[in-house]
């Protein structure tokens, strides 16, 4: 049964709609259509609309004199311009949760499946991540630029179209491993212990700080250069002495592009037993846990920056915390609870 509504204006009645509303003469179509006894799939056919849609609006607007056309037309009109209160935008324990989920540098899509998991009977605490997102925005063009760039993990207060530059650098002249060499157990992420690698480079490429990431957990280990220095020499020390905190079962390959930082690699392979595989050319996508944690770990490390006054204190607590993120990719675990259950198996 149709409910009173508010006088709504002319123009409120007469506006140009966009073509996902039902128009006037749609409404009244189908009070024809129903009183020459078609069914609601036959009305939907005949209008070009979804026969669900239909449906909502004859239970709707039906009353004890049957589907009301122009009621109906009334009562949408009136629905239409009323105040839609943002929802992030006044205090509540939704408000608080997502803040404090943006502080700890979580993604609007971590915090939405967050929420079910925390709250799964309380429907007040629902979000979607459009509307996180907008929340961000519309803080960025009311003056709080610099805390949206550091909850938002691009750092931008507008949306753009998201653009990479290759950077690949010469290959040497040691023999290598290719990719395509690479055990079927490392392709498809069945077995653990598979690792890949990278540099993240601070400014003017003068310093850097090296990133291990596994492929089946997402496990991310951060290497600690002394001085930033990222030479061939300094980057095996550093992995040499990384890898072997782990245990043997853990230590199955390591991939990585073909920088020179690697040139001693048959040297890390000597000591480690672990063997390299190489990317082909100007393919980060043969890489992809590793480049998409390097693009995380740049809230921490922003581009332009010395990466070496960092500690290797300050690296261990960014990687705790980037290992206690929810994955969309595990299902919402976390790569630290991943590698736990993998070490305690």
């Amino acid at each position: 049964m149709t409910t009173a509504t508010a006088p709504v204006g002319l123009a409120a009645l007469e506006k140009e709609l966009h073509p996902r509303f039902l128009t006037l003469a749609e409404r009244e179509r189908i009070r024809d259509l129903l009183a020459a006894g078609r069914s609601v799939r036959a009305i939907g056919r005949a209008l070009g609309r979804a026969a669900s849609t239909v449906k909502r609006e004859i239970d709707a607007n039906s009353g004890s004199e049957g589907y009301r056309p122009y009621a109906a037309h009334r009562a949408a009109a009136a629905r239409r311009p009323r105040p839609k209160g943002r929802k992030l935008l006044r205090d509540s324990p939704l408000r608080a949760f997502v803040a404090d989920a943006l502080r700890r540098r979580w993604s609007p899509e971590q915090i939405c499946h967050a929420l079910i998991q925390e709250y799964p009977d309380d429907q007040s605490m629902r979000v979607s991540v459009e509307t996180i997102y907008q929340a961000l925005y519309f803080q960025a063009r009311g003056g709080l630029k610099r805390e949206v760039q550091a909850a938002i993990r691009s750092g931008r207060t507008r949306r753009k179209p998201r653009r990479e530059t290759g950077r690949r650098t010469a290959r040497f002249i040691d023999p290598m491993l290719m990719i395509s060499d690479r055990p079927a157990d490392a392709e498809d992420r069945a077995v653990p212990g598979h690792w890949e690698g990278d540099l993240v480079i601070g400014a003017n490429g003068r310093s850097a700080i090296a990133t291990l990431v596994e492929r089946t957990t997402r496990y991310t280990m951060l290497v600690h250069l002394p001085g930033g220095a990222h030479d061939a020499e300094t980057v095996r020390d550093g992995l040499v002495a990384t890898i072997q905190t782990l245990p043997a079962h853990l230590r199955g390959s390591l991939t990585w592009d073909q920088g020179s930082e690697m040139a001693r690699h048959k040297q890390f392979t000597m000591a480690t037993g672990m063997p390299v595989y190489f990317c082909d050319p100007a393919s980060p996508w043969q890489r992809g846990s590793n480049e998409n944690t390097n693009g995380l770990l740049r809230q921490y490390f922003p581009k332009g920056t010395d990466l070496s006054v960092h500690s290797l204190e300050d690296l261990e607590h960014v990687a705790q915390e980037l290992n206690g993120r929810p994955r969309k990719t595990l299902g919402w675990d976390t790569p630290a609870g991943r590698l736990r259950d993998l070490l305690t198996a």
